[in-house]
């Protein structure tokens, strides 16, 4: 009965409450149903919202299981029922909910990991602060420490992550409108998570975390043989003479116009030694690197270019910064630069030329 060929899963992630993830999978789900794929609800959570619940009109719905908490009889996802009942497509709600104590699994991300071995695809939703590796960001941010959280592997090895953006603005006028939380809960909401250089912050995280996923699909994919980077990345290659710690300096002030990684590359002839005081001008510049939170990298090889050229490939550099060449005229027509060679070499990257004193 069961495929033995993994179902695929597709996340709907946001910024925030509100946004609007819960209704756009209902909307797909609805637009796949009218083209005959069977698409059931696993669990839905509308929080009381009249156009979630009237956009889930007309989708078949997986009856929850309950368990005793107390007093009380809470709703859990029926996985089983869900394998049981044997969909195309199951649409599952807040992928990051704690399901309730005793329950066969700690977590839904976890249930619908079963259900995507079982050869069922999944549509779900999550909202960015759920993700693990942005946990304490997302604390420091907005001063709320998430609970509830996704292991960044659920991300990675989705099928497909979708975006589901508006503006902080767009969404503070559904939250003073009632259409996210009760009217009692607004003015709270707008004071603390909701306020509007949080949902600056937040949406950034949201379209930064698709951008990357995009990017690292496109880099496994390695269409053409070609590097495809969604964000800017700076190297900077530093030698043995002086002008290495302004070139650095220059580097760190483009990384941070970029709001880019900074990597720093030292290539070393590993048929040369290096003096006491070159050994020392590269430690100075490998510190001052960590002063700028960069990457130092030592690189052993002969061919300066070359090896250049690989570790931009290596870190998916965007931008290179080198300082102009330090040879006569004459090498340079024999021999030719560092300059001329890596423009050979690299593609689609921006090299930025340094003018400096030659010492």
């Amino acid at each position: 009965m069961y495929s033995e060929k993994r179902g695929k899963h597709k996340i709907f992630i946001g910024m925030a409450p509100g946004v609007g993830k819960t209704y756009k999978m209902l909307e797909e789900g609805h637009a796949l149903k009218q083209e005959g794929v069977d698409v059931v609800i696993g669990l839905l959570e509308t929080h009381g919202r009249k156009e979630t619940t009237e956009k889930a009109e007309g989708l078949e719905v997986i009856s929850p299981k309950f368990w005793h908490r107390g007093d009380l009889m809470l709703p859990e996802m029926d996985t089983q029922g869900i394998i049981n009942r044997y969909p195309q497509l199951v649409l599952v709600d807040e992928l990051a909910h704690s399901n309730v104590p005793g329950s066969s699994r700690q977590k839904r991300y976890e249930d619908v990991e079963v259900i995507l071995a079982a050869g069922i695809d999944v549509y779900s939703t999550m909202n960015v602060q759920h993700l693990e590796s942005l946990n304490d960001l997302v604390a420091r941010i907005t001063g709320v420490i998430v609970r509830e959280r996704v292991p960044d592997r659920i991300l990675e090895t989705a099928n497909e992550v979708l975006v589901v953006d508006v503006t902080p603005e767009t969404l503070q006028e559904r939250l003073t409108e009632g259409k996210i939380y009760p009217p009692q809960q607004v003015q709270q909401a707008l004071n603390n998570f909701f306020q509007r250089r949080n949902l600056i912050a937040l949406r950034e995280l949201a379209l930064r975390e698709v951008a990357d996923n995009v990017e690292d699909d496109a880099f496994a994919a390695n269409l053409q043989g070609q590097v495809c980077s969604v964000h800017e990345r700076v190297l900077v290659c530093i030698s043995t003479y002086s002008n290495s710690l302004q070139l650095l300096r220059r580097g760190a002030r483009l990384a941070g116009y970029m709001n880019a990684p900074l990597y720093v590359l030292f290539v070393m002839n590993p048929d040369r030694f290096l003096t006491k005081e070159e050994s020392l001008h590269i430690d100075i510049c490998e510190n001052l690197c960590q002063e700028f939170t960069g990457t130092f990298i030592r690189f052993n090889g002969s061919n300066v270019a070359q090896a250049i050229a690989e570790v931009a490939a290596k870190y998916r550099i965007t931008q290179i910064v080198i300082g102009e060449s330090q040879r006569s005229r004459w090498e340079i027509f024999f021999k030719g630069s560092l300059t001329q060679k890596l423009v050979r070499l690299l593609k689609n990257i921006d090299l930025h030329i340094i003018a400096t004193e030659k010492v």
